[in-house]
């Protein structure tokens, strides 16, 4: 029969201790292995400066990126007026800040195509003031109307060029465009009454008396 004493009697025993320290040194050496594998995996305090790229052309641009061990994509291009085709408008991360190598910079880059804008559906169907205010909110610029006979500042036409445009057509945006307005008057209807007055002036009087 195992006495309580006996139970304890491992405390004296060298060969458990060892085994208990080896065990110890083992969990040690595999925590900070894994630690400095993690180091190693993810380049811990090893960064570049992403350089700023902004402004200039795409060119230029990428051999800036691509100098920094960096990667280049372009996910987006813009129109902007006055800015030479293939500059960058946009990038992402921002020049400046520190990432690993081989990291992606996004780009967005100005484009040479301009955008083409859909024409509303504002003629004969809006005021001038519905018109012109649908029409600037696309970007469009407005002349002064042309103003034609009909209801007082009811939309009859838009022009373009000199050409008359209607809804669906596609024109390229910050086109400047011509309304077409009426002024209030119906020169159609002062017409075919001047006509009947004339007529009526002219005719002979008959007296039906006589029949």
């Amino acid at each position: 029969m195992v006495s309580f004493k006996d139970f304890f009697s491992f405390k004296n025993n060298r060969f458990f201790w060892l085994n208990i320290g080896a065990m110890i040194l083992a969990c040690f050496l595999i925590i900070l292995g894994t630690l400095y594998w993690l180091d190693f995996y993810t380049m811990h305090g090893e960064a570049v400066v992403v350089p700023n790229v902004k402004g200039k052309l795409y060119n230029e641009a990428e051999f800036s990126i691509t100098k920094q061990k960096l990667k280049v994509v372009v996910i987006d291009s813009s129109f902007v007026k006055g800015i030479k085709p293939n500059t960058i408008l946009e990038q992402n991360p921002d020049g400046g800040m520190k990432v690993k190598e081989g990291r992606i910079v996004y780009l967005t880059i100005n484009t040479d195509k301009e955008p083409m804008i859909t024409i509303p559906d504002i003629v004969d169907n809006s005021s001038y003031r519905q018109a012109e205010a649908k029409l600037r909110s696309l970007g469009f610029k407005l002349t002064a109307p042309e103003m034609i006979a009909g209801e007082r500042d009811w939309v009859y036409g838009l022009k373009f060029m000199n050409r008359n445009i209607s809804a669906g057509e596609k024109i390229p945006s910050e086109s400047t465009l011509t309304l077409q307005v009426g002024n209030g008057s119906s020169t159609a209807e002062g017409d075919s009454v001047t006509n009947v007055r004339s007529t009526t002036q002219n005719d002979p009087v008959v007296d039906d008396s006589w029949f």
